[in-house]
C-alpha cells in the first residue's frame, strides 16, 4: 500500500520552514490518568523549539491538565493538609499526586488567580447596577478588616534546612531542598480583606493582600471601579473603625455615602467597660450595658455621650479610668455612629459578611500546627476568594481559550 505524503512542516515567524526534530515523549496527568504522548517537536531560528499539538492538548501547556487541576484546587478548599487533598484526589478521581506536587499545583493556580484579578482579566459577572432592593433602589456595601496568618519565621526556616543538611551528613535519607528564601520576622502577619457586597448578598465580591493599608487602598479604588459603584444609588461602608480604613476611604476619594461604624464592635468596647467597672456583678452590669447600646442604637450619639459622661461622674480610681478609655474610644468614631440614620433608611449597621468572609478566606490556613510564606498564604486566599465571590466557574472557563 502506499504511503500517503507527509504534510509540509509549518513556517516559523520568520517565512523559513521548522525543521523536524523528532517525535519526544510528553507526560500528562489527566483525569483519566497518566497519560505519555509521542508527538513531533520543530525547530526554528526564529521561535525555538515548540510542539504545536501541545496547545490543543491543554492551552497552558502544562503537565497537569485543567481539570486535575480544578479537582485539586476545590478538594483542597476543605482539606485539612495536602496530603488529605492528595487523599481526596486520588479517591475521588482515581488521580495520583503527592502532597507536595499537589502543594506545588494549589499554590501556582492561585498565584495565576491574582494575577488574573490584577490584570482585570478575570471575570466578575455582576455591577452595582444589579444590586437592586426590596424597596427599589440599587445598594452596595464596602467591608474591610484585617485578619492574622500564621507564618514561617526567617529563625524557622533556618533551622528546617540545618536539620534537613544534619540528616544528609549522617547518611539518612532527606527531601531536596528548595531555593532558600527569606522568613518573615514575626509568627503572624496582617492580611487585608475587601468585601464588596448587596443587601441579601446575591452578589458579592472579596479579595484579599498581604500588602499594607495603602496596598488595600489601592485594590479598594480598583474593584470599586470593575463593579461600576458609582452606579448603585446608595453606596455605604461598614467597617470596626481601625483607623487606616477611614485613611483609605479618605485617600482613595471612594463615592461613598456613608461610613457607619460596625454595631458589634462598639458594643465589644462597652461590654469591656462593664467588666471593668461592675466586675462579677451580672445584672447591674448587663443591664447598664443592654440600656447604652439600646440608647445608641435608636437614640443616637448625642444622646449616648451625654448618658455616658453622666455615668462617668458617678465612678472613681479605676472604674473612672475604664469610663475614660470608652468615652476617647466614642468620641474617636462620632462621625460613624449613625445608627438611626442607618435604620431609618434600612441600612445595615453589622459588618458581619466580612467578619465571616475573614473567617471563611482563613480557615484552611489555620489549621493545628500551619505556617505559611506570605506569598505562598495569599494565593491559597485568592482561590478562597474565587470560591467566595462566585467566580470560581467563570475562572476556569476563561482558561478553556482557544489554541488556534
Amino acid at each position: 500500500m502506499r504511503r500517503k505524503p507527509l504534510p509540509p512542516p509549518p513556517q516559523g515567524r520568520d517565512g523559513c520552514p521548522k525543521r523536524n526534530k523528532g517525535r519526544q515523549k510528553r507526560s500528562v496527568l489527566t483525569v483519566n490518568g497518566r497519560v505519555v504522548l509521542r508527538r513531533v517537536r520543530w525547530h526554528s531560528p526564529a521561535e525555538g523549539g515548540t510542539t504545536p499539538i501541545d496547545a490543543m492538548l491543554d492551552t497552558a501547556e502544562a503537565t497537569v491538565s485543567l481539570a486535575v487541576r480544578e479537582i485539586a484546587c476545590r478538594l483542597n478548599q476543605n482539606a485539612s493538609n495536602f496530603e488529605k487533598a492528595a487523599e481526596n484526589l486520588a479517591r475521588a478521581a482515581q488521580v495520583r499526586i503527592s502532597g507536595e506536587s499537589l502543594r506545588r499545583l494549589v499554590e501556582a493556580e492561585g498565584k495565576a488567580v491574582l494575577a488574573a484579578g490584577r490584570c482585570g482579566t478575570l471575570p466578575i459577572g455582576w455591577t452595582a447596577a444589579d444590586c437592586r432592593t426590596e424597596g427599589g433602589p440599587t445598594r452596595v456595601y464596602l467591608g474591610c478588616d484585617g485578619v492574622l496568618v500564621p507564618m514561617v519565621t526567617d529563625a524557622e526556616k533556618v533551622a528546617r534546612r540545618r536539620a534537613v543538611r544534619q540528616k544528609r551528613r549522617r547518611g539518612q535519607r532527606a527531601r531536596r531542598l528548595p531555593p532558600a528564601h527569606a522568613g518573615a520576622d514575626q509568627g503572624y502577619k496582617e492580611f487585608k480583606i475587601i468585601a464588596s457586597y448587596d443587601q441579601d448578598q446575591s452578589h458579592r465580591h472579596v479579595t484579599a493582600t498581604r500588602g499594607d493599608h495603602h496596598a488595600a487602598g489601592r485594590i479598594m479604588r480598583r474593584e470599586a471601579g470593575r463593579i461600576a459603584l458609582t452606579e448603585a444609588r446608595e453606596k455605604i461602608a461598614l467597617a470596626d473603625g481601625a483607623v487606616w480604613i477611614g485613611n483609605q476611604i479618605r485617600g482613595q476619594s471612594l463615592p461613598l455615602d456613608a461610613v457607619g461604624l460596625d454595631f458589634y464592635h462598639l458594643a465589644e468596647h462597652v461590654h469591656a467597660a462593664r467588666r471593668a467597672v461592675y466586675g462579677d456583678d451580672e445584672t447591674t452590669g448587663k443591664a447598664w450595658a443592654g440600656a447604652a447600646l439600646h440608647q445608641v442604637k435608636h437614640d443616637g450619639y448625642d444622646a449616648f455621650w451625654e448618658s455616658l459622661t453622666a455615668w462617668r461622674s458617678t465612678l472613681r480610681g479605676r472604674r473612672r479610668r475604664a469610663a475614660d478609655e470608652l468615652l476617647h474610644d466614642v468620641a474617636k468614631r462620632k462621625e460613624t455612629i449613625l445608627y438611626p440614620e442607618f435604620l431609618a433608611k434600612g441600612w445595615q449597621i453589622g459588618s458581619g459578611p466580612t467578619e465571616a468572609m475573614c473567617k471563611t478566606m482563613t480557615a484552611r490556613l489555620k489549621g493545628s500546627g500551619m505556617r505559611w510564606d506570605g506569598v505562598n498564604a495569599e494565593a491559597l486566599m485568592a482561590l478562597a476568594a474565587l470560591e467566595q465571590s462566585g467566580q470560581w466557574k467563570g475562572y476556569w472557563r476563561s482558561c478553556l481559550k482557544p489554541s488556534g
